[in-house]
């Protein structure tokens, strides 16, 4: 970490100090970004980025202010920080606001272990070029595809570095490569399209370019020739690529900042039944080259591994310090926050039981219904759980994949779902939220 990104927000510190402030904390990000598209085998664009955002959170009494900028002169710490005390002066008082204790501050963190930060060479942009244009190439020498939308390589870097006047200072490095194909096949309103991608925090863990692109390519392929299903009641198979937004829903309704709202389906459910005995949903912010561990959160404090599912069962809700004073629990090290923005609660690397069967099983076992491999639009109502979102995929008939399916609208209610969800084994164990493919019984499908 370089010793700059200290500094700023030691200045910020100091500046708020000066202005009036009770209490700060600061924010300051560096970060560098490479994204190269290419159509046809050409390049047809590149863009670089490079800045240091900065953002101060000031204290006077119960109120509080957020201010950012972009820029680090002096002169603007201080009219930042004189900004942030006037308006903080204005709001209105929170009594949940306030920083951590300096009993609950992490300390001795060790952020080597959780290989955040590739040391590899920045890559050059030909280099990007190079692998957004093998994977079109690849997708383009599937017979039936007619062409590529897109092909793009990205890299980016990112210094991080966090302060408070409660005593925090401390900060790490993160960097990410990404790659994506969308093929198209068909013509006219018969054209469909589908994709494939790759995003690590280590270059050499990525998946061979060529391997994106064909994949893009036969998953276009499947969508051909799609048709309505019909209307009834059948089950439906989430696949793997999207199941995890299941998962997310339910960490949604069980975020703090929907429970202290009691806009939640979950609010009323602690210490009960939520998923199917068996199955558990375990955070661990401390799994190495993931990207969604970190070794503090937001607010200073030391991350943790728990259970927040355990054998079907709640266990806690997800919480940052205010809505942790809110409901009179301790905060589960959960803040995240932007330079521009102040704390909230956020859920980090994921993991949820897998089953014993593979999708391949589950598709068999399922008979007659539908295979969802993306979805579209959402009317979902959080107090209630209701669910209703459109869908595409491929339909199964008598344990058999038959035909591809558009223009459909699958339903139900998430409390219902996610309790009779049965998981497949076949999670990618590299990404923050690890969940395989899910199948629920019985929904409700509109087609024809």
């Amino acid at each position: 970490m370089t010793q700059a990104l200290d500094a700023l927000t030691a200045q910020m510190l100091d500046a708020a100090k000066t202005a009036g402030a009770d209490a700060a904390d600061a924010m300051a990000v560096r970060g560098t970004s490479l994204s190269v598209d290419v159509r046809a085998g050409v390049l047809e664009e590149a863009q670089r980025e490079e800045g240091t955002d900065i953002g101060l959170r000031v204290f006077v009494g119960q109120r509080t202010a957020i201010v950012s900028a972009s820029d680090t002169t002096s002169r603007t710490l201080s009219e930042m920080a004189e900004r942030a005390v006037a308006m903080a002066r204005e709001a209105p008082e929170n009594p949940y606001a306030g920083l951590a204790d300096a009993d609950q501050l992490a300390t001795n963190w060790d952020v080597t272990s959780l290989e955040l930060y590739d040391q590899t060479e920045e890559p050059a942009p030909a280099a990007l070029q190079e692998d957004a244009a093998e994977a079109e190439a690849a997708a383009l020498d599937v017979e039936g595809i007619t062409q590529v939308q897109s092909a793009s390589a990205g890299y980016g870097a990112r210094e991080i570095y966090l302060a408070g006047s409660n005593g925090f200072a401390g900060g790490y490095q993160r960097t990410d490569r990404g790659l994506s194909c969308v093929a198209i096949a068909g013509t006219g309103a018969g054209m469909e399209r589908d994709y494939d991608g790759d995003s690590r925090i280590f270059q050499r863990d990525m998946r061979s370019a060529t391997e994106i692109g064909r994949t893009a390519a036969e998953r276009t392929l499947l969508r051909l020739d799609a048709r309505k299903p019909p209307t009834g009641a059948f089950p439906v198979l989430f696949d793997e690529r999207i199941a995890s937004s299941l998962i997310g829903h339910l960490l949604g309704a069980i975020n703090g900042s929907a429970i202290t709202r009691g806009a939640s389906f979950l609010r009323d459910v602690m210490g009960t039944q939520v998923l199917p005995k068996g199955l558990s949903l375990i955070e661990d912010p401390h799994r190495p080259r993931i990207t969604g561990s970190r070794p503090f959160d937001a607010e200073f404090l030391p991350t943790s591994k728990r259970a927040v599912i355990e054998d079907g069962v709640l266990q806690g809700w997800t919480l940052d310090l205010a809505t942790g004073r809110q409901l009179d629990l301790p905060s589960t090290a959960n803040a995240a926050r932007g330079a521009g923005s102040g704390p909230s609660p956020s859920s980090w690397n994921m993991e949820l039981t897998q089953g014993t069967a593979s999708r391949e099983e589950l598709i068999s076992d399922m008979g007659t219904g539908l295979l969802v491999t993306s979805m579209i639009g959402a009317t979902i109502n959080p107090n209630t759980g209701d669910y209703s979102r459109g869908a595409a995929g491929l339909w199964v008939e008598n344990g058999k994949v038959t035909h591809a399916i558009n223009e459909c609208t699958i339903a139900g209610n998430l409390r219902d779902m996610l309790l009779a969800m049965i998981p497949a084994n076949d999670a990618r164990m590299h990404l923050s939220r690890i969940v395989p493919s899910i199948l629920v019984p019985g929904m409700t499908i509109a087609g024809s």
